[in-house]
C-alpha cells in the first residue's frame, strides 16, 4: 500500500449505526480497499488510479433520507500514506489480555498480541462485534480444540482461537479480498496451523468443531445456523454476532427450533453477541 497514491474521503455520519456499515459495504463494492471508523464517521481510501469523478454515484446510502452523511475528500501522495494510515488507524487492547494492531505500532507487554494489516477487511477490532467476539474467545478454553471462524475477515479471531491453543483452525470467508488479506494475516502471526478457504457455507460436509465463531449480518446468520449446528460436536459453543438487540428473538428462537441452548448474551453499543451449546 505504501508504493501507491491514494484518494481519502472523511465521510461525517448521523447517526452513525447502521449508516456506517452500510456506508463501508457500498464503498467496497465500487472500489474502496480500506477503512478506519471513529467518533464522527469514517476514513475511506482508493487508489488514485481507480478513482473517478462520478465515484460515489452507485452509493445509494448517501441519498437515503434517514442518515444524514457529508463528505470531503484529498490526495495523499505515497510518502505520506504510511503516515497517513498510522495516524488514523489505532490498535486496541481487549481486556488488558490482547492487542490488536498494525505493524508499524509499537509491541506492548500484552498476553495476546495480534498483527494485522486489515485493509479493506472487516476485523480489526474497533468494531463492536468484533470486540465482542475477542472478548468471547479470552474467557474460553481453546486448548486443544477444533475451531472455525466463519465470515472470517481479517483472521483475527481465527489468529487469537491458535494463539489460546487451539488444535486446529479453519477460516472462511467469501470475499475474494479478505481471503487473501486473512491468509497474509495468518502468515504474519505465525500461525501455520490455520486454514483458510475462500467460500461460504458450502464448503461444510463432514467437519466437526468444538467452537464456531460467526460473525455475519443478521440473514445470513439465519439461512446458515442449522450448517452450525450440524457441525458441532457435543457440547459444542456456538459464538454469533453481527445483529441487533432487535434481532436477538429471531435468532435465538432458529437456534431454539434446532436444539441449540442458549447461555449467554453479550452488548455493546447498538450490537449484540449470542452464546449457544450443543447438547
Amino acid at each position: 500500500m505504501s508504493n501507491t497514491t491514494y484518494i481519502e474521503y472523511a465521510f461525517k455520519v448521523n447517526p452513525l449505526q447502521p449508516a456506517s456499515d452500510i456506508l463501508i459495504a457500498e464503498l467496497g463494492e465500487v472500489g474502496f480497499e480500506s477503512f478506519v471508523e471513529n467518533d464522527e464517521g469514517l476514513l475511506a481510501y482508493i487508489q488514485q488510479e481507480d478513482w473517478t469523478d462520478g465515484i460515489l454515484a452507485l452509493v445509494q446510502v448517501l441519498r437515503n433520507d434517514l442518515f444524514e452523511i457529508h463528505f470531503d475528500y484529498k490526495t495523499i501522495e505515497q510518502e505520506n500514506w504510511n503516515a497517513t494510515w498510522e495516524e488514523n488507524f489505532e490498535p486496541i487492547l481487549v481486556d488488558d489480555k490482547c492487542m490488536v494492531r498494525a505493524p508499524f505500532h509499537k509491541k506492548e507487554e500484552v498476553e495476546y498480541d495480534i498483527v494485522i494489516m486489515p485493509k479493506m477487511s472487516f476485523g480489526t477490532g474497533h468494531h463492536e462485534t468484533t470486540h465482542m467476539m475477542l472478548r468471547h474467545v479470552l474467557n474460553h478454553d481453546f486448548n486443544g480444540k477444533s475451531v472455525l471462524d466463519m465470515g472470517s475477515g481479517t483472521g483475527v479471531l481465527a489468529i487469537l482461537a491458535a494463539l489460546k491453543g487451539a488444535a486446529t483452525v479453519d477460516a472462511i470467508d467469501i470475499d475474494h479480498w479478505c481471503f487473501l488479506n486473512a491468509k497474509e494475516n495468518v502468515d504474519r502471526n505465525g500461525c501455520g496451523h490455520i486454514h483458510v478457504y475462500e467460500g461460504d457455507v458450502s464448503l461444510l460436509n463432514s467437519q466437526k468443531y468444538h467452537v464456531i465463531l460467526a460473525n455475519i449480518n443478521r440473514n445470513i446468520l439465519l439461512n446458515d445456523i442449522p450448517v452450525y449446528a450440524s457441525c458441532l460436536h457435543e457440547k459444542g459453543i456456538l459464538f454469533l454476532s453481527g445483529f441487533y438487540e432487535t434481532d436477538v428473538k429471531v435468532i435465538s428462537e432458529k437456534c431454539a427450533e434446532i436444539g441449540l441452548n442458549f447461555q449467554e448474551k453479550s452488548k455493546k453499543g447498538e450490537w449484540v453477541s449470542l452464546k449457544f451449546i450443543k447438547p
